[in-house]
Order: C-alpha cells, then structure tokens, then sequence
C-alpha cells in the first residue's frame, strides 16, 4: 500500500497497517524533520522494523535533494537477518526508478568463504588466517616467489583487483544478506568480507552490530566514513546503557598478565630479528611517529585492522610521546606497566580507585606518563603492523593490556578501578580480577550523537522511558510509548503473590531458598504444565539460582511428576547445548508432546530467541531480577549515576530489573495473531512502584482481578468457584486458552479496528486536513 504522511509519500509492504505503526511513523518522521534524536517504545509483535524502514526509505526519496542513509543496528546476527528480509520485501515494492542498494556487515567468521580460512576453530582464529593471506608484505613477497610457494587469498586478489580498477561500484541495487554476498563472492570469485565493507560507503542501507558504532576500536575503521547525514537505529536497544558501559570496560587478570609477558617476550625476539635483517623498516616507523599518526587513514586495506584507537580526535592529531617511539623503549614501557599490575592484583581485600589517582600511582612507580598511556593501544598496533605480526589471537593478552592503559590514561571521569581478590559469592575460590569498570553509559555513545543528525533509540522495554535521556546524557525531541492496539485481549499478564498453603513467594534473598517458596514455585509450574498445551518458558533470576531450585524439586520430586506431563529442557552458558536443547525443545513442541524450557534472565535466550505461537503459550517469571547487588561494580556504578545524574539507587535497580522481567515475558508475543498467558510470581510484583516501570502494553492488559491474589480474594472467589489461589490462576488461564482458541476478527472495527487500509488513511487525512 500507499499512502501519505505531509509530504512524504510512504510505501508500505503489506495491505494494511496497524494503527499504532501508523502513529510510530508520524513520530519517527517528526523527529527526521527536526533532525534529532529520539526514543520510542513500540510493543512487541506490532511491526517496529517494517515501520521504521517503510518511513526512512520513503523519507530518503522524498527529499533527493539531501542524501539520506541508514544505519540500522542489531544486537545478533539473527536480527540482522530478519531485517533484512523485511528490507527485501519493502524493496519490491518501492518505484522501480527509485534503486536501492542494502547490505548487512558481519565479521569474517560470517562472511568468509575460503576453505582453509573458514576451517579455523574460532572466530579469531579466522582473523588471524585471513589477516596472514591476505596481509600487504605476506603478498609483495608472494609476488616475487613461485606461483603458490606462499599462500594467498584468491578471494580477496580478485576483489582487490576489481576495487583498483576504478569501478567503485561493484554490487547492483538490491538487498543484501549474508548468505547473499557469500553466494556473490563465490561466483563472481570475489571475497565477500572485504567486499562488503567496500560498499557500505555506497550502501542506502547497512545493516550491522551495535560494536560498529559503540566500540571506539572498531568504530574508528569501519564507521569512519560515514556522513553526518546518516540517520542511526538502533533496534531492541532496552540494554544500550549496558552495551556503552560494556564497550568501555576491561577486566585484567592473572593469566591475562602471565599471556601478555609471553607475548612481550615474542615481540622483543621480532625486534631483534627486524634490527638484523631490515632496521630501514623499524627506523622509518620512528619517523612515522615522531610527525604523529594522523595518517593512519592511508595505511593499505588490509593493514587498518591495526589502527584502531580508542581515542578521542582530539589526542589522536598529537605526535606519540618521545619515550615510546622507539620499538625498544616502548617494549621496556609495557614490560613495566604488566610488572606493576601483578604487584596490584596481589592484595587481600578490595581495593578501588579512580583513574587519576591509578595514573598517579604507575607514574609514581614505573615513570609512566598519563601521555604514554593514552598511546600504548595505537603505538602497539603500529608496532605489530611493523614487525608483520598477523597473528592477533595469539596477542590478545597484550592487547587487553594496552586497551586498559589507554582508556585509563585517557578518561578521568566515569571510570573506577576495582581490584577484587575473590568473588564474594565463592569467596574460597582465589581469583584476582583488576576491573578498569565504565559508569557513564554517554561517554561510548556521545560521539554518535554528535556525529549524525538522527538517533533512534527504540524497543519494545523502553519503560520507563523518561530514565534513557539521564543514563545517555542527551535531549531527545521526540519521546513516545505506544499501546497495543487489540481486537482480543491476546496476552494475560497476572501477578501470584502467594502459593496454595498461602505463604507468600519471592526470590528476595533472605525468602528464596525457604523450602515453602521452592515448594510453591514447584507447585506452580506443576498444576501449570498439567492445563497448558504446548510450550512453557520459565525465566530465572541467575543461573545459580536455577540451579539450586532444580535441584532441590529433583529431591522433592516435584521435577519427575513435571515430566510425567511435559519434557523439560534447560539453558546453560555454554552456546552448543543452548542451541541443542531449544532444537529439541521445538520438536517435542511440533509434535505435540509439549516442553518446558528453564531459562535465565539476562542469558542470551532472554535477549535474542523468540518462543512464539505454540512454542510459548505461557510463560512464567520466578522472581524479580535484580542484579546482584553486593557487586562492587554495580555499586561504584549506582554512586555515579546518583552523584552526576541524581538517579536513586533503588530507581535505577527497579528499573534495570522490571526492563529485563519485561523482555523475557515477551518472548511469547510476537505478533497480534499469537497469545499467550504471563505469571510474575513474585509478591514485589504487587507493589505499584515495581509494576508501574512496566511497558504500557502489558499494564494495559494487567487486571485488577488478576494484579493480587491475596488471602481475602482466593477466599471469596474460592467460596463461588470451589477452588483454592493456585487453581484460581488455573481456571483464568485455561478460560482465557479456550477462548483465545476460537476463530476472532483480525481486522476489527469501530472503536477496535486495529488494521486500516489505505483507505483508512485517506479517510484520517482528510479528516485531519478538515480541522485547518
């Protein structure tokens, strides 16, 4: 369909709209006009992606006059393929004068198409194979050996070939997806990596991760090139504090110091090689530096994987300090600065400090300047590409060093460093950690806003959204949450606050091993997976409290007779048997036997996995999911936010927690033709200033007879129904399963149409225009 928004005529994919995709659009178009950023809290399953790529699309070719691209960023490569599908689907419905070329950016490990590169066992062993066939000295010296003496890419020669010979352009209009630009690099012999980010300068639309964008030392080589008038997205973005914080902070431990000797060790022993064999090579990086490393940009290629700075611009327009422009001098500065953080991890309580009294400290006791410290990542880098080092995993170790080096010679605000001689949670366990831990969500991000002129910031957990501004220290003109709008009450949220032998339950810490609680969260789920077809999801507070309370309805035998109903699959951090249980998960799911699947809040099927129609008809929350509040982190972090942006403690920890609770129920909703029960079975839940910081969308739908069910009501309706609390929730849930069972209007009307067509539209804006 077809339809108009003021000037902008927007093409739309499908033959009706949402209202609320509708209003999405008009607020998403008010703050393009205004050329700012916003925030908007979309419910889930209403078509936010198609939404905002239809409205910028069409944004872009309405106004030809001013160059309009998009950067759309995904937290997984999973979500970056969804959208793109959507894109595709929106292409062929575009004007057909109107080209378009999108294209989605992942790492080597999902783009690579050579056979010896791809047959590495990680992901940085990938780098490393790639960058060692593909690195500017590795293929002058295979040009002047015998064909095939010294291994090469042929993928990437042929690229390269084809980007020297003037034709910039070197993909037609179209999307494309990941496998899409593997089979283009197969066929037409071409490497698909480097091909990729050769054309994202062209590209109308990129698609790729939040790193791109956040991460200085990535940012700095594959988003450098990108114009000011690019509009940024960032999808799914409830967590984006936590990514910024993330991408600013380094741990440090033993083994990392122990490694980074090692390696310290080997590039002494490729300094003494060079000074033998080619001290030309080393004496002309000298003089590289002593003019600065402004000129980084004109580095070869494939050699710019080694300038990526942390640095603000304006240190990076300074010349590297005297003491460390020499290969040798530089070597002795690291050997120091590893030789002082062991002496540092060797403490036996906690110790925590800012970044200028730790500057102070190495300066004090090694001679090492904040200056040199800004520089140790750059020169590092400089160095390696110097001495021909391709082999990056094996350098890791030293590299986290000198990241920590210069973002603690470099900030002197935002930052605590925190040196732990255990966790507090194993405390027999000897693990010092040096912690060089960001507070300040805005310092990773400031730069994107003041780069481009749109940031959207937008997902279905956005609430409360007036907290985003203060944790990422910027004014967004426009701040929307919408509603859901429904022609059946698709999803039942519902809060249990106690259990059938009326004891209350919670996870609170001093409540959540009591063998009443385990027992009654047993019970739950017990007498649920009795009623409820197909598939249950059930979220934890933590992995060790999943653990516990398995084990504990294991001795109870609460766990057998669950399985007497349902089979029951379980979440653990390891990536292989995740993904192998949530496959076997979906079987037991299609063949009608239904499961339960034991998942965590926060884990990575909370954030990334969909569980919609049969595979997830209710789910259930155990708990509210803080986060572990004695962490000393998490601590320094709260004073900071309370010091700088007056935000309390206690409203930042609801907060942080209802988001994550928010997230993991809506796993079960995912378009308006799905439904699906919520239990938030915790008696915090109760309470309105927790259930308050919940999404609109499901407070909507959150009834009074649903919100508490305490002692008096289980009374009075046990009296009229015959039944106690727990199977009071039984007899809501398995009323609301049977009539969401039935046939319903999907369209709607009057007061409840929730599709318009473009009629629809013609009518509203008519109806708008009669006003004036």
């Amino acid at each position: 369909m077809k339809f108009q928004i003021e000037e902008v005529t927007v093409y739309f994919p499908y033959d009706h709209i949402y209202p609320e995709q509708f209003e999405y659009m008009v607020e998403l178009k008010r703050a393009l006009d205004a050329r700012g950023h916003c925030l908007l809290e979309m419910p889930t399953g209403t078509g936010k992606t198609i939404a905002l790529l239809s409205l910028i699309t069409s944004y872009a070719l309405a106004h030809p006059s001013s160059p309009l691209k998009l950067i759309y960023c995904t937290r997984t490569v999973h979500e970056m393929e969804k959208t793109l599908a959507e894109l595709r689907l929106l292409h062929s419905h575009l004007p057909p004068t109107s080209p378009l070329l999108a294209l989605g950016l992942s790492s080597r490990k999902n783009l690579c198409v050579n056979p010896v590169a791809l047959s590495a066992s990680s992901r940085d062993s990938v780098d490393s194979t790639c960058r060692r066939l593909t690195a500017s000295w590795v293929r002058a010296l295979a040009a002047e050996r015998t064909p095939g003496a010294i291994p090469t890419c042929s993928f990437y020669e042929s690229f390269d070939r084809a980007a020297s010979s003037g034709d910039s352009i070197l993909l037609p209009p179209g999307v494309y997806t990941l496998e899409d630009l593997r089979a283009f690099g197969r066929k037409q012999g071409w490497c698909p990596y480097f091909l990729a980010r050769h054309m994202i300068r062209y590209a109308n639309i990129v698609v790729y991760s939040y790193q791109y964008l956040l991460d200085p030392k990535v940012a700095s080589i594959i988003s450098k090139e990108m114009q000011r008038e690019c509009v940024v997205v960032f999808d799914e973005a409830h967590n984006i504090d936590n990514v910024c914080i993330e991408a600013l902070s380094v741990s440090i431990r033993r083994q990392t110091l122990d490694g980074a000797t090692r390696n310290l060790n080997r590039i002494g022993q490729e300094i003494d090689r060079f000074k033998a064999t080619d001290a030309g090579r080393l004496r002309a990086e000298y003089n590289r530096l002593v003019e600065g490393l402004a000129q980084r940009g004109n580095l070869p290629r494939t050699d710019t994987w080694l300038a990526n700075p942390a640095l603000p611009d304006d240190i990076l327009k300074e010349a590297v300090p005297g003491n460390i422009r020499r290969a040798e001098h530089f070597l002795s500065v690291l050997r120091r600065l590893v030789q002082y953080l062991k002496g540092r991890l060797q403490v036996e309580s906690v110790e925590t400090e800012v970044p200028v009294a730790f500057v102070a400290s190495i300066n004090s006791q090694t001679g090492i300047e904040q200056k040199m410290l800004r520089f140790c990542y750059d020169r590092l880098h400089s160095l390696m590409l110097t001495l021909e080092i391709t082999d990056t995993d094996e350098f890791l170790h030293i590299q986290t060093v000198c990241d920590f080096a210069t973002l603690v010679g470099t900030y002197t605000r935002g930052f605590s460093i925190i040196i732990e001689p255990f966790d507090e949670r194993m405390p027999h366990i000897p693990d010092p950690v040096l912690q060089l831990s960001c507070h300040d969500a805005s310092l990773a991000i400031k730069p994107v806003f003041d780069r481009f002129q749109s940031v959207i910031i937008t997902s279905g957990t956005l609430s409360p959204i007036d907290l985003y501004p203060r944790l990422l220290n910027f004014n967004p003109v426009i701040s929307r949450s919408f509603r859901m709008s429904l022609t059946r009450d698709c999803i039942c949220p519902m809060v249990l606050t106690r259990g059938s032998d009326q004891l209350p339950v919670s996870t609170k810490f001093d409540m959540r091993s009591d063998p009443g609680v385990v027992r009654n969260y047993g019970r739950l789920l017990l007498e649920m997976v009795a009623a409820v077809p197909d598939g249950i999801v059930c979220f934890f507070v933590s992995y060790s409290y999943m653990d516990s309370i398995v084990n504990s309805w294991n001795e109870m035998g609460i766990l057998q007779d669950i399985m007497q109903h349902k089979l029951v699959f379980i979440e653990t951090q390891d990536v292989v048997e995740t993904t192998l249980a949530l496959d076997n998960y979906r079987r037991a799911c299609d063949c009608g036997r239904g499961a339960v699947f034991f998942s965590v809040a926060r884990g990575k099927v909370a954030e990334g996995i969909d569980f919609d129609r049969h595979y997830g008809r209710l789910v259930i929350m155990f708990g509210v999911p803080f986060q572990y509040t004695l962490s000393r982190i998490l601590i320094a972090r709260l004073e900071y936010l309370r010091d700088t942006f007056q935000i309390k403690e206690g409203d930042f920890l609801t907060f942080d927690a209802l988001r994550q609770a928010a997230q993991c129920v809506g796993r079960v909703i995912r378009s308006k033709a799905d439904y699906g029960m919520m239990i938030f079975a915790d008696k915090r839940y109760s309470r309105h200033d927790k259930r308050s910081k919940l999404p609109s969308w499901i407070l909507s739908q959150l009834r009074d007879t649903h919100l508490n069910l305490s002692t008096d009501m289980a009374l009075h309706i046990a009296r009229e129904t015959g039944i106690n609390v727990l199977f009071l929730c039984l007899w809501i849930k398995t009323k609301f399963l049977r009539r969401m069972a039935q046939p319903y209007d999907k369209a709607g009307s009057g007061s409840k149409k929730t599709l318009l067509s473009q009629e629809d539209l013609e009518k509203m804006g008519k109806s708008v225009m009669d006003l004036f």
